[in-house]
């Protein structure tokens, strides 16, 4: 039975640590240092961190900033963000990250999955699938770098066809719900959670315990937050946290 995982999501733009509530409106965090040393301190079993300004800038990597990010993790840390060949990858890795996160590179050109896979393994492959509801309420997957829906992909179809190609993990974030704090989009985990055989990770809404608690129920076995480990109380102060020891056991129990 793999492990329960509960994945701090770190949202960079411009080096700057925030976080947006339905992909807009980003909100000044902090210093992505000054987080990850309290991640560190908090022992997480991992991080996540994407740049979500490369989508809007298209600026070339800054591999010294990356790689003043990846010295302070003591834990293994996946990162995604303007990543678009494999030698920006090999750069990546060698200064310390653990997996690389792809998302509208993919899209443009669905080969870089079977490429990367192949030349890293698939456990450093992790792709995110960026979901949003239509006019219609219907899920499909949205292309941020564009600001479009991508009508020719059918979600699940889409997610087969990732595993296939060679993904170790699937990250599916619900913009919908991304930074609302109200919960998870229930029907969209029990939508997807049984279409592959890797690791699921959903990502957007958590708010409470209760939600946690909640989708494990549902035999989830990986959730990335964000808002919940960097907000404190109904006026969104700024508190990094992270589950203690008893924090586990409420899931568990």
């Amino acid at each position: 039975m793999l492990k329960k995982r509960i994945i701090p999501l770190l949202q960079l733009d411009q080096k700057k640590l925030v976080k947006t509530c339905k992909f807009t409106d980003p909100k000044y965090i902090g210093d992505p240092l000054n987080a990850i040393k309290i991640f560190n301190d908090k022992f997480v079993d991992e991080l996540i961190i994407v740049d979500i300004s490369q989508n809007k800038t298209n600026k070339d990597l800054d591999f010294n900033f990356l790689e003043n990010l990846f010295s302070e993790c003591f834990v293994p840390v996946t990162y995604g963000g303007g990543i678009t060949n494999i030698d920006q990858a090999k750069k990546i890795m060698n200064l310390g990250a653990e997996k690389i996160c792809l998302n509208s590179s993919v899209i443009e050109d669905f080969k870089i999955v079977l490429e990367f896979s192949k030349y890293f393994g698939s456990q450093s492959v992790v792709v995110s699938v960026d979901v949003k509801k239509n006019f219609f309420k219907k899920y499909q997957i949205y292309n941020n770098k564009f600001n479009r829906f991508e009508k020719n992909l059918n979600l699940n179809k889409y997610l087969k066809d990732l595993e296939l190609a060679g993904a170790g993990e699937i990250l599916i974030n619900s913009m919908n719900n991304d930074g609302v704090m109200k919960g998870m989009d229930e029907y969209l985990i029990d939508l997807t959670k049984d279409q592959v055989n890797i690791p699921i990770i959903y990502l957007g809404g958590i708010g409470t315990l209760n939600d946690i608690k909640n989708i494990m129920k549902k035999k989830v076995n990986a959730i990335s937050a964000g808002s919940f480990l960097v907000f404190y109380g109904e006026l969104k102060a700024v508190l990094i946290s992270y589950p203690s020891e008893e924090f586990e056991k409420f899931i568990y129990d």
